[in-house]
């Protein structure tokens, strides 16, 4: 009972790094599903913690391959994702909750506007950039989901 709560605690921390960014939530949710499934040393639990540990690989790769298919399609360099991941990072620590956002956001566009020459087409290339990180988080939130669901799935069947 005290390893599933602790469990469901890890997860929980999990899933709201999957969506603020900060930890490595699918890291973090394995942890907790390791937490439940390795004390109970049966069956049960080492397919419910091979399950999610599959899952987790399976939505890493999809959560860079998938977005940056788009993004090459679209155009968009990776320097320019990398300047909106440097500024990213100092604007979380600039402004409070919203810097990492509002930091990529303008360093991707800021790299775009030089190597484009217009804020015209330097817009464009931004959105599909911040599209791209979007479909990253929802890919990387499914997994979180579907780890989670297995765990729970292992909590009844226990």
């Amino acid at each position: 009972m005290v390893t599933a709560l602790v469990a469901g605690l890890l997860i929980l921390v999990g899933l709201v790094g999957v969506v603020v960014q900060v930890l490595p939530g699918l890291i973090v949710i394995l942890a907790g599903v390791a937490v439940w499934a390795v004390p109970r040393g049966d069956a049960l639990g080492w397919w419910v913690l091979g399950i999610a540990g599959g899952l987790l690989v399976v939505g890493s790769l999809a959560k860079f391959l998938v977005p940056g298919k788009r993004l090459r399609d679209a155009g968009v360099p990776g320097r320019s994702l990398l300047a909106g991941g440097v500024l990213g990072v100092v604007g979380f620590f600039v402004i409070p909750v919203v810097g990492l956002f509002v930091g990529f956001v303008l360093g991707v566009y800021l790299a775009e506007l030089a190597r484009l020459r217009s804020s015209a087409k330097a817009w464009p290339s931004t959105k599909h950039a911040l599209s791209a990180v979007g479909w990253s988080m929802l890919i990387e939130l499914a997994a979180g989901l579907l780890m989670v669901a297995a765990w729970i799935t292992g909590l009844v069947l226990a």
